[in-house]
């Protein structure tokens, strides 16, 4: 009985380990999410320098966060970790779309491969978003380079034809990011003619002012 005891401390020990491991990721993941959060926030508001030390701080956080969980490989592809981890990769892939930079890949960010196309999937949200903030100024150029970017991700999600649990559950996120797609290209529609309608009005108004 005598080496159970000490096959039982072992365990204990192993267990306490991970415990702690996993009560610092979970603070850890919660603060990563709202770092991004509140970036993607200062990225519609064109704050750019809030972003950028958002980004930062998001990203020691995010190195902070693997290094703790080495070795815990279970804890690291829990879904808290990778949740939070993806809320980073789309952090950062948005704001390298909307202000038209140099897409980071999955390594550059340190991901793992369906965590960065979730976090691709969810970006196209936030593009949607940003068109619609733009739209509401008139259409314009920028829309449509945004939606050009909408329509990329979509294309490339849709190859990814892979099991779920490969992927994690892409395929419901790419059938999402297909109906953004499609109704912010509808907005787009509505907002051109609709700009095109006013363009006519005007000139009609004005030849009746100088007839």
């Amino acid at each position: 009985m005598e080496r159970l005891e000490q096959i039982a401390d072992s365990i204990r020990a192993d267990f306490d380990a991970q415990t702690a491991a996993r009560d610092a990721a979970l603070g850890q993941a919660r603060q990563l999410t709202r770092h991004c959060s509140q970036a993607i926030r200062a990225i519609h508001r064109d704050e750019h320098d809030t972003a950028a030390a958002e980004l930062k701080a998001a990203a020691d956080l995010a190195d902070v966060l693997r290094a703790g969980l080495k070795e815990f490989p279970d804890l690291y592809f829990a879904g808290y970790t990778q949740d939070a981890l993806k809320e980073y990769a789309e952090a950062n892939i948005v704001h390298a779309l909307v202000n038209n930079g140099s897409l980071p890949s999955p390594q550059d960010l340190k991901v793992e491969s369906a965590t960065y196309l979730q976090g691709l999937s969810e970006a196209a949200g936030e593009l949607r978003r940003r068109c619609l903030d733009i739209l509401r100024h008139g259409h314009s150029e920028e829309a449509e380079r945004l939606l050009g970017q909408m329509d990329d991700i979509y294309a490339v999600l849709v190859t990814m034809d892979y099991p779920d649990a490969v992927t994690r559950g892409l395929r419901r996120l790419t059938d999402i990011c297909r109906s953004l797609v499609e109704r912010t290209r509808g907005d787009m529609t509505i907002s051109l003619r609709q700009q095109r309608l006013e363009a006519s009005l005007q000139s009609l108004e004005d030849k009746l002012k100088d007839a």
